[in-house]
């Protein structure tokens, strides 16, 4: 694992990531954030190597902390309309829209976006364990995301998506087989393993 940097080449660079790409149900979430350039924190990693304890811990910590943050959620209806690949992207862009700074860098998770604006971005393969900024991102993306699903699980329990958060379990599929979907599911991705089409 790389060591987490407070920062990378500006000390008002911006952070993005999102959560749920590969969910079957629920918006992509998605959230940029700028963080002081003292910020050190000793628990803070990639939201996926951190407990949901954890990441409760730290929402509030960086929520106060930070000079600007901002989180969007995209969701099911506009993601089965540009895809998920531009529906996460897009969630980054409006997240970033929510900054109350204008960062000098957006360091980005993954290998995949499209410029924004005139600021100058980098991408980094697994730069949530790698870049303080883009972990943080991380983190408020996957604790909006949860508790979103932990709200649309209580209209639909049968799912339960407040323990799979509309990822694709064993339980989630099952679940689709015996009721179908629902408005929240994404209706253009592949929902059970021995799917053609689903009929509309």
């Amino acid at each position: 694992m790389g060591k987490l940097l407070s920062n990378f080449k500006y000390p008002n660079e911006a952070g993005t990531d999102e959560a749920g790409r590969g969910c079957l149900a629920g918006p992509v979430t998605a959230a940029a954030i700028i963080l002081p350039e003292n910020f050190q924190n000793s628990i803070i990693n990639d939201s996926k190597q951190l407990s949901e304890k954890k990441r409760d811990l730290l929402k509030p910590i960086l929520e106060k902390e930070a000079l600007t943050f901002g989180v969007c959620h995209v969701f099911e209806t506009e993601i089965d309309a540009i895809n998920i690949l531009n529906a996460s992207i897009l969630g980054m862009h409006r997240s970033i829209d929510q900054l109350k700074e204008k960062p000098k860098l957006i360091l980005v998770d993954g290998n995949r976006f499209k410029p924004y604006q005139q600021i100058p971005h980098e991408c980094i393969i697994k730069g949530d364990s790698k870049f303080l900024s883009i972990a943080a991102a991380s983190i408020l993306a996957k604790t909006y995301r949860d508790a979103y699903m932990k709200k649309i699980h209580e209209e639909f329990p049968m799912y339960n998506w407040a323990k799979n958060k509309g990822y694709p379990t064993k339980e989630h599929r099952n679940a689709i087989r015996e009721y179908g979907l629902t408005k929240y599911h994404r209706k253009s991705f592949k929902q059970l393993p021995e799917q053609i089409a689903f009929e509309f």
